[in-house]
Formats: structure tokens, C-alpha cells, sequence
């Protein structure tokens, strides 16, 4: 199970490591202590907290060149595979991303519960809605 340091936690989450560190200091977000004595959490629960805090998405600190713009950094939360297909499901800030997937792509890419990923989304059709009442 992955493990992540304050500082990953805090882009996760796009918290500040201060915020981050006191949610672990007071126990509000599990945590423990790797080999070297820093401060750690466990992937699974990091995404069990991004769920119910739905903050906002860590930036993309890749340096790849891309054309679609629509990127969405965050934490995988579950993965259903089943026969040929995976459903996997992200906590990406406030943002839930769910991706249908080969179940062999899923697992090449190692994805389980706590992951960090980045889902990247191009499309050609894209729904705008505003709030009701408006003209």
C-alpha cells in the first residue's frame, strides 16, 4: 500500500503542509512513521479522507506535453474489476472521476485504493449548466 509524506499529502489534498500536519497531529487524519522516522499515511486512508473532505485537487507537476487540458490530479478510491473491464474511481478535490477500463490496463498501472493518479480527459462534447432561474 503506498504511503505518502505531508508534503504529498498537502498537493493532494491542496491543502498548505501546515493544514495537513495538524489534521495528522490531532489525529483527524490517521498517520504513522516510516524507516526513517517521518511522518507517514497510508494511501487507503488518505483516499477515504479525500472522499469525505472533498477539498480541492492537487495541481499536475508532470512536465509532459499534452493536448488535452482537462487533468484532474488525485487518488484513486476504488477499483471494481470484473471479466475484462475495471471501473475505477478517483477523488480528484471535490471532484469524483469514475473511468471504465481494460481490467489488464488497471492492473499494468497498479491502480488500488490510494494510488495517485491523474485522470486526463478530452472530449468533444462538453455540458455547461448554470444554476436554475437564471436567463
Amino acid at each position: 500500500m503506498p504511503q505518502y509524506r505531508i508534503r504529498d499529502v498537502a498537493d493532494l489534498l491542496g491543502v498548505s503542509d501546515d493544514t495537513a500536519r495538524r489534521w495528522t497531529d490531532s489525529g483527524a487524519l490517521p498517520s504513522g512513521k516510516d524507516s526513517t522516522g517521518r511522518t507517514v499515511v497510508d494511501g487507503a486512508r488518505l483516499a477515504a479522507f479525500a472522499v469525505e473532505h472533498a477539498g480541492a485537487a492537487g495541481a499536475d507537476t508532470t512536465s509532459v506535453a499534452r493536448s488535452a487540458r482537462n487533468r484532474f490530479a488525485g487518488l484513486v478510491t476504488r477499483v471494481v474489476a470484473d471479466g475484462v473491464m475495471a471501473q475505477v474511481e478517483m477523488q480528484c478535490g471535490p471532484h469524483r472521476v469514475v473511468s471504465l477500463m481494460s481490467r489488464e490496463a488497471a492492473e499494468e498501472l497498479g491502480l488500488e485504493p490510494g494510488s495517485r493518479a491523474t485522470a486526463v480527459v478530452k472530449a468533444t462534447t462538453v455540458i455547461v449548466e448554470t444554476p436554475a432561474g437564471r436567463s
